[in-house]
């Protein structure tokens, strides 16, 4: 049984650009099929950067791309699904 696709978001900040950007921009290329929007805010001061993602996708693929987005050191990572 296909599980069923809903809408949602992921709220992603990097606490070292240097360190984890391209960590990070790689993963969310591997799953660009799932994101329906994206926006990206650098921390004038410092090396702080917060991404907010929209995205359209099952609860075992967003369960999939957070996982592998906090273990990488120096991301945190929250997200949600609409209910339906």
């Amino acid at each position: 049984m296909n599980a069923e696709k809903r809408l949602g978001f992921i709220g992603i900040i990097i606490e070292d650009r240097d360190q984890c950007s391209a960590a990070v921009n790689e993963l969310l290329s591997e799953h660009a099929d799932h994101i329906l929007a994206r926006t990206g805010i650098p921390r004038v001061k410092g090396s702080t950067s917060v991404i907010t993602l929209v995205v359209d996708t099952t609860t075992d693929e967003l369960g999939k791309l957070t996982g592998r987005l906090g273990a990488i050191q120096g991301v945190q990572v929250k997200s949600g699904l609409a209910k339906k």
